[in-house]
C-alpha cells in the first residue's frame, strides 16, 4: 500500500451527509438488522438494514415468527405485507437509536419482492426520518425515484451495466433526480446474493469491473451527475486494492459496498454457526446458479442445500404426452400411472434412478421431468401449497402478484426452491449446511487473512477501522 493511500481515501456525501466511503452491503431476510446497520453508522459510515421480511420482537424482546394463518396464497400474501412493515419501522428505529445521529441508514429493498412498493411505502410513513436512504435492486425499479422523492429520502439504485441505468434515467429518475443519492455498482460475477446478469453476459467469463464502472461515470457526467457518488459493491475486501480507484476522474467520487466481511462481526445477525462456517470456507466453494426461484443468478456456498438442487436437475429428461419416432420409449407417471414417452436411452436412466430411491416423477414447465425420493417430493409439494407470495412473481410456486389469478400460467417448477422459508431457516440458526447460503466469492479470505486469525470476530467499529487502513 502506497503512503498516500490514507489521504486518496476521501469522504463521500451520502444521503446528505459526509461519511466514509464504507456500505454496508443490505444482503436479505435477517442478514443485515438495526443493530449492524445502526453500529455502522455510529461509526461514521453507512449501515444498511434489510427490509425484506425484516425481524419482528414483542415487548419482552423476543422474536416473533412469520406465521401465517390464512388459507388462501392471497390473504397469506397480505399478512406478509402487514408483518414486512412492522418488522422494517423495528429496525429502522433500532438502528436510529444505536446511530446516535451519526452517519447514515438505508433500508434495502428487493424490487422482486411480493408486495415491494406497498411495503417500501408502508415503512416510510412511519418511520419519521429515521432512514436516510433506499438502496433497490433484483429487477428493474423505475418508481424509485418517484417513491423517494414523495417521502424525501435518497434513492440508490442497484445496477450492473451502464445500460441499465441508463434506461432507468431515461425514464425516470431523470425527474427524481435531487434525490438520487447515489449509483450501486453490483458486480455480476463476484458479489452474492442475486446476480444483475444479462442474457448476453457468459457467467463463466467474469469481466473486469473497471471499464464498466467507468462506462457509468460518463453516462452520469453527461447527465450532470458528476458529483453523485458510485458505490463499488461485490469483490470488496482489502481497499488497497483499489487505489487507482482513488482520485481518478474516469471513476468520480466513489465508495465501496462491503456485504461479506460484515457477516463476521459482534454486531452481524447471523447464527454462531453460521459465522464459524465463514472461518473454514475455500475458494471456490461460492457457486453460481440459476436455482432461484426468482429466475435471477444467485450466488450461494455449494453446501448440502445447493448439491440437492444440483442433483435434482441432473435427474431431469424430456417428455413428451404422445409418442412419436423420438420419443418412443413409455413410462408411468402419477398416482394414475398414466404413459408419457422420452427417448429409449432415457427409460433406461429413469429406471436407474427410481431403483436408487429417486422414485417420485416431477413435471417442470419445460416439458422435462425430475425425479425425486418421495420424502423430496412430499417437501416440494408442501413448500409450493404453502407459498405467500413473497416475491412478485415465483417459478417454483407460479405464484404472481400482479395478476387476477395470481398465477404466472406455468407449471409450478420443482426445479426451484421456496426461498423465503429456508432463508428464515438459515437465519434462525437451522442446519446451515442444508439451508440457502448466499455468500460472495472473496468469502474465502476469511481462512486467509490475518485480521481473523483464531477465529477472531471484531466489531462493526473494528472492521470499519481496519478496512479504513486499506486492509
Amino acid at each position: 500500500m502506497s503512503a498516500t493511500f490514507i489521504n486518496k481515501l476521501k469522504n463521500v456525501n451520502i444521503s446528505g451527509r459526509e461519511v466514509f466511503p464504507i456500505v454496508e452491503g443490505g444482503k436479505g431476510i435477517g442478514a443485515t438488522n438495526g443493530q449492524s446497520a445502526g453500529a455502522f453508522a455510529a461509526a461514521g459510515a453507512v449501515g444498511t438494514f434489510s427490509g425484506v421480511n425484516a425481524e419482528r420482537r414483542d415487548e419482552t424482546g423476543n422474536i416473533i415468527p412469520y406465521i401465517y394463518h390464512s388459507k388462501t396464497r392471497r390473504e397469506r400474501h397480505e399478512e406478509l405485507i402487514s408483518m414486512s412493515i412492522e418488522g422494517a419501522v423495528q429496525q429502522a428505529r433500532i438502528a436510529h437509536e444505536i446511530s446516535g445521529g451519526n452517519g447514515r441508514i438505508h433500508m434495502n429493498v428487493l424490487w422482486e419482492m411480493g408486495g415491494a412498493e406497498r411495503v417500501l411505502q408502508g415503512v416510510l410513513e412511519r418511520s419519521n426520518g429515521m432512514i436516510h436512504g433506499i438502496t433497490c435492486g433484483a429487477g428493474m425499479p423505475y418508481r424509485l425515484g418517484e417513491i423517494a422523492e414523495k417521502y424525501q429520502v435518497y434513492y440508490h439504485p442497484i445496477v450492473s451495466s451502464m445500460r441499465a441505468f441508463r434506461a432507468l434515467w431515461k425514464r425516470t429518475y431523470s425527474k427524481t433526480k435531487d434525490w438520487l443519492g447515489s449509483v450501486v455498482y453490483e458486480d455480476p460475477w463476484l458479489a452474492g446474493g442475486h446476480n444483475g446478469l444479462s442474457n448476453g453476459e457468459d457467467p463463466e467469463k467474469p469481466q473486469d469491473p473497471y471499464p464498466r464502472v467507468a462506462e457509468i461515470r460518463a453516462f452520469m457526467n453527461e447527465v450532470g451527475l458528476n458529483d453523485v457518488p458510485i458505490i463499488m459493491a461485490g469483490g470488496a475486501w482489502h481497499l488497497k486494492d483499489w487505489e487507482s480507484w482513488l482520485d481518478n476522474p474516469a471513476i468520480g467520487p466513489i465508495a465501496f459496498q462491503f456485504g461479506t466481511r460484515p457477516l463476521l462481526t459482534q454486531e452481524s445477525p447471523i447464527p454462531d454457526v453460521w459465522k464459524k462456517r465463514l472461518l473454514t470456507l475455500k475458494e471456490g466453494e461460492i457457486f453460481l446458479n440459476r436455482f432461484s426461484p426468482t429466475g435471477f443468478y444467485s450466488s450461494a456456498v455449494n453446501n448440502g442445500f445447493i448439491q440437492e438442487l444440483r442433483a435434482r436437475n441432473d435427474h431431469q429428461i424430456d417428455f413428451r404426452n404422445q409418442a412419436d419416432s423420438e420419443f418412443s420409449a413409455s413410462i408411468p407417471f402419477g398416482p394414475r400411472a398414466r404413459p408419457i414417452y422420452v427417448r429409449p436411452e432415457d427409460a433406461e436412466k429413469a429406471a436407474n434412478w427410481i431403483k436408487a430411491g429417486f422414485s417420485e416423477s416431477m413435471k417442470t414447465p419445460d416439458e422435462t421431468i425430475i425425479f425425486a425420493t418421495p420424502e423430496r417430493a412430499a417437501s416440494i409439494h408442501e413448500d409450493q401449497v404453502n407459498c405467500m407470495g413473497c416475491l412478485s412473481q415465483c417459478r417454483f410456486s407460479n405464484w404472481m402478484e400482479h395478476s387476477a389469478e395470481h398465477s404466472t400460467g406455468k407449471r409450478a417448477d420443482p426445479r426451484s426452491f421456496c426461498i423465503q422459508k429456508t432463508l428464515q431457516d438459515i437465519i434462525d440458526g437451522n442446519d446451515v449446511e442444508n439451508q440457502l447460503m448466499f455468500s460472495g466469492h472473496n468469502a474465502y479470505k476469511f481462512g486467509l487473512d490475518e485480521f481473523y486469525a483464531g477465529g477472531f470476530v471484531p466489531s462493526v467499529k473494528e472492521l470499519i477501522d481496519r478496512i479504513r487502513t486499506g486492509y
